[in-house]
């Protein structure tokens, strides 16, 4: 596939993790007076939220000439949520440090 065919979905994905998921991850947890959450208590909140997303998934026909489509964004949502798991997403890792440091 061409990146001009995916640039917007990758862009989107480089935004809807922290911006959806650790938004509202940080919301949950300053709600319920959770100051400290570990890490791992961190990621898996932000993944529960980013993964409330997963309709976005099946956003385009069933057709074939969206197949490939379907499966680029289907494998870009599959591994944000591993990158997002394994701490190997900078912007939630920056995210989690901003909600310990200032809550």
């Amino acid at each position: 596939m061409r990146e001009d065919q995916t640039f917007e979905i990758a862009r989107a994905y480089d935004l809807l993790p922290h911006v959806v998921g650790a938004s509202w991850a940080s919301i949950w947890f300053r709600v319920n007076k959770i100051r400290r959450p570990t890490k791992e208590e961190f990621r898996e909140k932000v993944v529960e939220y980013f993964k409330m997303l997963e309709p976005l998934t099946n956003a385009y026909p069933q057709d074939d000439i969206f197949k490939e489509m379907i499966d680029y964004i289907k494998d870009k949502h599959t591994d944000e949520i591993r990158r997002i798991i394994t701490g190997n997403n900078s912007e939630i890792e920056k995210r989690y440090k901003r909600y310990v440091d200032y809550g």
